[in-house]
């Protein structure tokens, strides 16, 4: 089982209730807002399988989940490039872009790391972004293997299927490397092309500079956050890291509540939600859908 050593969570509760940027509102979501996310959670879900699979759409449950689907490419090796994918939902008329994560444990170990190193955005892949705040090290690194396979892939699925929304998804790291996409594609693609971001777990990814350009350029971003979930509390405040807007909390009663604001501190809310933390609460369920690995396992059900 999981669990926090008593440094570790001491090390979180004080850090998650020292500074609280830019507070806000909360208010519940309907049940059709609600449902409105379970396609891209199914999304989210099925690129924890094999590219294999899901170029063919023939993942499992998952895949069935969204039928008629179009895959366009996929890939990763889930060791040193995390597994993803690209394809076209008639039903949604958008491009998708999935992103998978990494095992839990191991995430939170890099992302409680004191020694966390922060990178301005590369100038190859975000060109006229060098002052728009700092990001994770570590995740930038990960999003450079993929990235531009990725922005290819995305380019022929928007001529070829004649849309211009894309929507991205994913889940914890996943979550991280799909904001970096919503920064990254809009620099290279037609101004015409929409972005939707769906995420679920993210942790921080920048300072508060990088949120603030999150903010003013994507308002169609929505994070997706379980309970008590650790994840999206590290790394740290204090240690000069911030989310974007968007939050929307799974409570323990399981309502839904929009939290505005980028770190808002209601007990609604994720941060203001107690200083006990539960990995478990990481894989969901959000909506009923499970995602993600429990210890080293896959959650997701894949076909072979």
């Amino acid at each position: 089982m999981y669990t926090y050593s008593a440094l570790g969570l001491s090390f979180l509760s004080v850090a998650s209730a020292a500074v609280f940027p830019r507070q806000g509102t909360v208010t519940p979501l309907t049940p059709t807002q609600i449902d409105s996310f379970t396609p891209y959670t199914h999304f989210a879900s099925a690129v924890y399988c094999s590219p294999s699979t899901t170029i063919t759409w023939t993942c499992g449950v998952e895949c069935d989940a969204n039928p008629g689907f179009i895959p366009v490419a996929a890939g990763g090796d889930s060791a040193t490039v995390q597994f993803w994918y690209v394809g076209y939902s008639p039903s949604l008329d958008e491009v998708i872009v999935a992103h998978e994560e990494t095992e839990p444990a191991q995430l939170l170990a890099d992302l409680t790391d004191v020694n966390l190193l922060q990178a301005p955005l590369d100038s190859t892949l975000f060109p006229g972004l060098g002052h728009s705040g700092v990001i994770l090290n570590q995740i930038i690194t990960v999003f450079s293997s993929s990235a531009t396979s990725i922005l290819a892939a995305v380019q022929n699925a928007t001529v070829v299927h004649d849309t211009n929304k894309v929507t991205i998804t994913g889940h914890s790291l996943g979550a991280a490397l799909a904001l970096l996409d919503a920064v990254y594609l809009p620099l290279h693609l037609p101004s015409t092309i929409q972005f939707k971001l769906v995420t679920y777990g993210m942790p921080r990814v920048g300072n508060p500079i990088f949120a603030q350009y999150v903010d003013a350029r994507f308002p169609n971003l929505t994070r997706i956050n379980n309970k008590e979930d650790p994840v999206p509390i590290v790394p740290i405040i204090s240690m000069g890291y911030e989310h974007p807007q968007g939050e929307v909390h799974i409570t323990d009663a399981g309502t839904w509540e929009s939290c505005s604001g980028n770190e808002n501190p209601s007990g609604l809310c994720t941060v203001g939600d107690g200083l006990v933390r539960n990995v478990f609460d990481h894989n969901g369920p959000y909506n009923g859908i499970s995602l993600g690995f429990f210890g080293t396992e896959k959650v997701t059900q894949c076909s072979t």
